[in-house]
């Protein structure tokens, strides 16, 4: 059945998932010997490409300019706290920050009299494939710190929290949360890092040519985490009204998993080979320019906010600082999902309120 649709499905306006023909293949395993579930699936997907889409939401102004990339301000009007920067991971488009009115993190923090700022990394073509994750920090991410004259709050998401971290033991901040992020890549175990590292191994060729990581690879590697649920949320889509709350809220969910601009190709390898399979932030091996990277080196206040369930960034690769929250939600979940606001948002405020005003 699958081999029957997939050439109207590459015909096919494509929203994702990307890349289809390996979402194809882990259909066909996942649902080997279930025709009905086969179906579902696929009706779902058809769903989801055919979907009517809101047009885009215009991107909140850039206060600052760091090469590609952008600071966008998000700060309520009358504010007088820190700013406070909020940090994505590279990989991925920023705005499951801003994802829609409803389920806007960056949003609720204004309306809490925060001054969020939202880091777009921008994309970056072949020229800056040796732009690696230490040259985003170094030359992006604390120019960017810099121009404030009150050093900021830093709030990183997922690999931003790792690289939120890294910057905070590099020059003055006033705080750190660390959202979802990893740091002892052990934590993700033995087999699941072979199979990225195997991943690695035939893309890396290929990517080497081309200066750049594509999405698609990435992409592969998180279905290989949780295949399982790559197909049941697609299943589940099938059953949805169309016009409802929880359809809207998926399509405008995947379009941000299937997005995401291509990564230099120095930042695939420091992340593919650096932290994924030499695990360095979590062996304390990290360096940038002679300085130890790591949650010890940390003189500012630091809370981390870990999930339990989060199949992307397991509980176990978490940096363990001494401030420590863990949530039920998942990995995505705890940033727009229903229970977001009481799990992570409010006790995210409440921290950012506890902390010193500048003088």
């Amino acid at each position: 059945m699958v081999a029957q649709v997939l050439s109207s499905f590459i015909a096919a306006s494509q929203h994702g998932p990307r890349p289809l023909p390996l979402f194809l293949d882990i259909l066909r395993d996942q649902t080997a010997g279930s025709p009905e579930r086969s179906a579902a699936a696929l009706a779902g997907l058809r769903a989801y490409q055919d979907a009517a889409r809101a047009k885009p939401r215009k991107a909140m102004p850039a206060r600052f300019r760091k090469g590609q990339a952008r600071l966008r301000d998000y700060g309520a009007k009358g504010a007088t706290g820190r700013a406070v920067i909020v940090i994505p991971s590279l990989i991925n488009p920023p705005h499951i920050l801003d994802l829609r009115p409803e389920s806007s993190l960056l949003r609720w923090l204004a309306s809490q009299g925060h001054r969020p700022f939202l880091l777009d990394w921008g994309t970056q073509g072949p020229k800056a494939r040796d732009l690696d994750v230490d040259a985003h920090i170094t030359r992006v991410l604390l120019p960017l710190i810099a121009k404030f004259s009150v050093p900021p709050i830093l709030i990183g998401y997922c690999l931003g929290g790792t690289m939120a971290l890294a910057a905070s033991c590099l020059t003055e901040v006033a705080g750190l949360a660390l959202i979802a992020s990893p740091w002892h890549f052990t934590g993700y175990g033995s087999a699941a890092r072979a199979e990225i590292a195997a991943l690695w191994d035939s893309a890396k060729p290929a990517c080497d040519t081309l200066g750049l990581v594509p999405m698609e690879v990435l992409q592969a590697g998180f279905w290989r985490l949780d295949p399982a649920r790559t197909i049941a949320k697609y299943e589940a889509f099938a059953a949805l009204e169309p016009d409802s709350e929880a359809a809207r809220s998926f399509i405008a969910l995947e379009d941000w998993a299937n997005g995401g601009a291509p990564l230099p190709f120095a930042t695939g390898v420091q992340i593919f080979e650096n932290f994924i399979a030499a695990d360095t932030p979590g062996t304390g091996a990290w360096q940038i320019g002679g300085v130890t990277i790591a949650p010890a080196a940390l003189s500012c206040p630091a809370i981390e906010f870990v999930s339990l369930n989060d199949r992307i960034v397991p509980a176990a690769s978490a940096a363990n600082l001494r401030d420590r929250r863990d949530l039920g939600a998942g990995h995505v979940g705890m940033i727009v999902g229903r229970g977001a606001r009481t799990q992570l948002w409010e006790p995210l405020s409440d921290w950012l309120k506890a902390l010193p005003l500048p003088k």
